[in-house]
């Protein structure tokens, strides 16, 4: 038995090498993104997608296409909440490109943050002041905490 015992701990070891060893904890969620492939401050290549996977220190994403590893992406993705009840949102997230295959992308991030996108109109028609309340708040907004700071 005693054996036993020894074959299950070294099992175990085995396991804990071969398993996920990212340092923050992924959560999937499905949301729609743009991206953007930059090298050299110069927009390469450009798409949309969806977030596969999200975590504290990167994301994983439909890009469509394979992307060059190792060049710097930009991220905005649709927020589902909107600030204050009133203002849609999205997550810009900058990174590195990890590894990419089969239209399926990874990158590391690098800086995050939170932007406001606007109110839209309903039905495409010419916005309105006395059709929307007033909300001086908005134009300062651009510039939010990141996640990190939030958490």
């Amino acid at each position: 038995m005693a054996s036993g015992s020894a074959w299950d701990q070294e099992s175990k070891k085995l396991e804990s090498i071969a398993g996920d060893r990212r340092f923050d904890r992924r959560y999937s969620i499905l949301l729609d993104l743009q991206w953007k492939l930059i090298h050299r401050k110069r927009v390469l290549d450009a798409g949309a997608g969806k977030t596969l996977d999200v975590s504290g220190g990167g994301v994983r994403f439909e890009s469509g296409r394979t992307l060059p590893k190792g060049l710097k992406v930009e991220l905005a993705i649709s927020w589902p909440i909107l600030l204050r009840g009133l203002a849609p949102m999205q997550l810009v997230v900058q990174g590195r490109i990890l590894r990419s295959e089969g239209g399926r992308t990874a990158i590391r991030m690098i800086q995050h943050e939170f932007r406001t996108v606007g109110i839209s109109t309903h039905l495409g028609s010419a916005p309105s002041k006395a059709g929307r309340p007033h909300m001086p708040f908005l134009p300062n907004i651009n510039a939010m905490a990141s996640l990190r700071k939030i958490q």
